[in-house]
């Protein structure tokens, strides 16, 4: 059996464990929104934190800050483009349960398959395969609700999401502008873009920036996304989509309704169905099988 490239052994864990973390957005969002905290300011003290951190870590490692007006305007669009995704999502919070809202972003995986055959790149059969039946079992997956009504806004806000997603990662696979920006500081910069929007948001609303974050735990929830599905998801992800692609970085993306799921069943009393077992089951085969047929 012949060997993964280099390239697979970084990007596919890369990608896993993107999806794990990005999956873990529930965990720390619903408590703050439960406390009546505005998604703008949990969004805005999300990627401030972040991007505080990202930058002490570059000026710790001596690396530079410094890039080009061209790849400005491309960090100004992938910043744009990751604001959105989170928004949507967040605001989908407000119509639909969490998990189901986080599951059905992995829309977007189809979605970037779609984006890369109109740019000349179709997916090989093996990776069809694996989005085929992903997809089929996120939708199993979504099954297991209980009956419970679904409002259609929710689910629009959480397609939106994917599509920007998809959008985002697209862009980071074929820009050329980019393609020489270290990992770290191409997410410094899209998170800077996002920490920038939601404090003008903030600035014309009429609530306060620190309403409804009171307790330590508050801050530590928001410490909480700013490391994990904002920092370490989005660094992941560039390092996944750089080394195996856009198509395959974002099929591994099924670890993430995987992960809401399952915390949504451990923390916040979600029933765990026969429907979201054999889902769960579904996606895990088609990524393993994506994985040991397509090696290069």
């Amino acid at each position: 059996m012949k060997a993964l490239s280099k390239n697979a052994i970084i990007g596919y864990p890369a990608g896993i464990v993107t999806g794990i973390t990005y999956g873990l957005n529930p965990l720390f969002a619903m408590p703050l929104m439960n406390q009546g905290a505005a998604i703008e300011s949990i969004l805005f003290f999300r990627y401030a934190f972040a991007v505080v951190i990202l930058g002490l870590f570059l000026l710790l490692t001596k690396q530079s800050f410094k890039i080009t007006a061209k790849q400005a305007g491309v960090l100004l669009v992938l910043g744009m483009l990751f604001t959105s995704s989170s928004l949507f999502l967040f605001e989908a919070y407000n119509y639909i349960a969490s998990g189901l809202a986080t599951t059905l972003i992995f829309l977007y995986p189809v979605l970037v398959a779609v984006i890369m055959v109109f740019l000349g790149v179709v997916p090989s059969w093996p990776v069809w395969m694996a989005i085929a039946a992903t997809f089929g079992g996120v939708m199993i997956m979504t099954q297991g609700g209980g009956g419970e009504s679904i409002d259609p806004i929710g689910v629009a806000l959480s397609v939106g999401s994917a599509l920007v997603y998809a959008l985002f990662i697209v862009v980071i696979n074929r820009s050329k502008a980019i393609a020489d920006i270290s990992n770290t500081l191409l997410t410094f910069y899209a998170l800077m873009v996002g920490a920038v929007v939601f404090l003008g948001k903030i600035a014309f609303s009429d609530a306060a920036i620190t309403a409804g974050i009171t307790t330590c735990g508050d801050w530590l929830n928001l410490v909480g996304l700013a490391l994990l599905p904002t920092i370490v998801s989005t660094a992941t992800l560039a390092i996944a989509t750089r080394n195996i692609g856009a198509t395959k970085a974002s099929v591994l993306g099924v670890f993430e309704p995987i992960t809401a799921i399952l915390v949504g069943t451990l923390m916040f009393g979600e029933p765990l169905t026969t429907n979201i077992v054999v889902g769960i089951s579904i996606a895990i085969v088609a990524v393993t099988f994506m994985i040991s047929v397509t090696k290069r």
